[in-house]
């Protein structure tokens, strides 16, 4: 593989950033294939029902029995195990010069972690949106207005969590000198991959002004 040659892209963020959205935009604009972090585990996913699938119970119970502090700890323990997974993934894509690159997205993408993986063929950024959107989100997905006392307990509890998930993820973006992309204030799809790609051209453990 020459130098300099883009061959993976690292979208992070919390959920509900938009990550799956913008990843598929900047794999079809590249070549790449596309592939999420929640393929390579289980962890209790958002707990509202979609058509064609209902919430398990030990989803449900998941989010109904433990803190925020508990779910928090519970979720990066999940994100530690991937880490040696990610590594591999993005190492071995890097190495493999003949088939097609690779844009990973997904939560357990901390800037900790991934920054270190950066260099002349891979680039990392990190999404991020104001609590407003992301609650917004959240609730129009899981239909929330709709949504009994115990469904709507179960999506503020998953909400909770991502907000301080976010945090946790910003503060390590400070300490790195790294800057999150902003995905809200109405930005579009195109317009988040555009500044996603910007970024990724400069090859740095950065994600562009937000």
């Amino acid at each position: 593989m020459a130098d300099g040659v883009l061959r993976v892209v690292l979208i992070g963020g919390t959920s509900n950033t938009g990550k799956s959205a913008v990843a598929r935009v900047v794999a079809e604009r590249l070549g790449f294939e596309c592939r999420s972090t929640d393929g390579l585990a289980r962890h209790p996913g958002r707990p509202w029902p979609v058509p064609g699938w209902d919430v398990p119970p030990h989803v449900a119970e998941h989010y109904r029995t433990l803190t925020v502090d508990e779910l928090i700890a519970s979720v990066l323990d999940h994100y530690a195990r991937l880490r040696p997974r990610i590594e591999e993934l993005v190492t071995g894509r890097v190495a493999d010069g003949d088939g097609p690159g690779l844009v990973l997205e997904g939560s357990a993408l901390r800037p900790a972690a991934v920054a270190r993986l950066v260099g002349p063929a891979a680039a990392a950024l990190w999404l991020t949106a104001d609590e407003a959107v992301i609650r917004e989100r959240i609730r129009r997905g899981g239909r929330y207005a709709e949504a009994g006392e115990e469904q709507r307990y179960l999506m503020d509890k998953f909400l909770a969590r991502s907000v301080r998930h976010q945090e946790l993820m910003s503060a390590e973006l400070d300490r790195l000198g790294l800057v999150g992309l902003d995905a809200g204030n109405g930005r579009s799809v195109g317009e988040l991959a555009d500044a996603v790609l910007a970024a990724s051209a400069r090859r740095r453990p950065v994600t562009g002004a937000g």
